[in-house]
C-alpha cells in the first residue's frame, strides 16, 4: 500500500507521538504531522518545556492539529513524604500544561520501585494516593488522569502496574471522566487477558498508543520498540477490542528505537502512516 495522501481519510484518528521523532523539536514535530496530514500530535513535557509552552500552543492551533495527550506525569511511588509531595506538585504541573495545549488526557507513568526497596503493594498503594490527591485539581482543569500500565519488565524501574487489569482496578475508585486508563500495544500484548480487559475499560480507555515488540531486545530495553509490522505483535484484535469498547479518540504511534529516532523524520512519518492504514485502520 502506498502511503496514504494527506487529507485520506485513512488517517483521520492517527497522532504522532513526539517521542517517534525524537531528533525532531517540538517545532518540527507539528510542522512535519501537519505537512503529512496527520490530524494530531502527542505531546512531551520536556521538550515542550524546552520549546517554550506559549509557543507550542501557538504553533498546534496555526497548525489545526489536536494534542491527542501529553505525557507525562506519574512517578510517585517514593513513600518519602517529602518526595511525593514535590512529585505531586511536578504533575499538578503537568495538568496545567495539558489544559493548556487543549488536551484532555495526561499519561501517568506510575514509577518503579524507589531505591533499595521491594515492597511492590506499597509502591502500588502510592499510585492510588497520589491519583487521590490530584483528582480535585485534574477534574478543576478539566483533564483526565490516564494510567499506562507498563510491561513487567519494567516493574522495578519505571511502572509498577504491569496489566491493564491492575490498572483499571485504580480507576475504578474514581469518576471515569476523572480516571482513565492507557492501552499501549507495546505494554499488554503478551497478557491473555488483554481483549477482555479492553472491554472491561470501555469509556475509561483514554489514550489508544501503538507500536511494536522486537527481538533481540536491545541493552537498554527502553528502546524495544518497533514500526508496526517489524515486530510479533497482532493488532487486530486488541484494536478491534478497543473499538468495541467504544473508543473513538486518536491513536497515538510511540515508537523509542535508535534507528528510528536517527532517520529523516519525513521517513518516519510517511513509514509509520502507511503501516498504520495497512495494519491499525482496518481494524477501527
Amino acid at each position: 500500500m502506498p502511503t496514504p495522501p494527506p487529507g485520506s481519510p485513512l488517517l483521520g484518528r492517527l497522532s504522532l507521538n513526539q517521542r517517534t521523532t525524537a531528533n525532531w523539536t517540538v517545532g518540527e514535530a507539528i510542522a512535519g504531522a501537519h505537512a503529512a496530514g496527520l490530524p494530531a500530535i502527542g505531546l512531551w513535557r520536556e521538550p515542550v518545556a524546552e520549546w517554550g509552552l506559549d509557543r507550542t500552543v501557538a504553533a498546534v492551533r496555526d497548525a489545526g492539529l489536536r494534542v491527542s495527550s501529553l505525557c507525562r506525569g506519574g512517578f510517585f511511588t517514593d513513600e518519602d513524604a517529602e518526595q511525593f509531595r514535590l512529585a505531586l506538585a511536578e504533575n499538578r504541573e503537568a495538568i496545567e500544561e495539558a489544559a493548556a495545549l487543549g488536551t484532555d488526557c495526561l499519561v501517568l507513568v506510575p514509577g518503579g520501585l524507589p531505591q533499595g526497596r521491594r515492597d511492590l503493594p506499597a509502591a502500588r498503594q502510592c499510585v492510588v494516593d497520589a491519583i487521590g490527591e490530584l483528582v480535585p485539581s485534574a477534574r478543576e482543569a478539566g483533564v483526565r488522569l490516564a494510567i499506562e500500565p507498563m510491561h513487567p519488565i519494567f516493574a522495578a524501574d519505571r511502572g509498577v502496574i504491569s496489566t491493564l487489569a491492575q490498572a483499571l482496578d485504580i480507576a475504578e475508585l474514581f469518576t471515569v471522566d476523572e480516571v482513565g486508563v492507557v492501552v499501549d500495544t507495546y505494554h499488554v500484548w503478551w497478557d491473555p487477558d488483554v481483549v477482555r480487559d479492553v472491554l472491561r475499560a470501555g469509556p475509561r480507555i483514554a489514550s489508544y498508543q501503538v507500536c511494536d515488540w522486537i527481538t533481540p531486545l536491545p541493552a537498554d530495553t527502553l528502546l524495544g520498540r518497533g514500526m508496526m509490522g517489524d515486530g510479533h505483535i497482532d493488532f487486530g484484535p486488541t484494536t478491534e477490542a478497543v473499538s468495541a469498547a467504544g473508543y473513538s479518540g486518536d491513536v497515538e504511534v510511540e515508537i523509542f528505537n535508535a534507528e528510528i529516532w536517527a532517520a529523516p523524520g519525513a521517513d518516519v512519518v510517511a513509514t509509520l502512516a502507511r503501516r498504520y492504514a495497512e495494519l491499525i485502520a482496518p481494524h477501527l
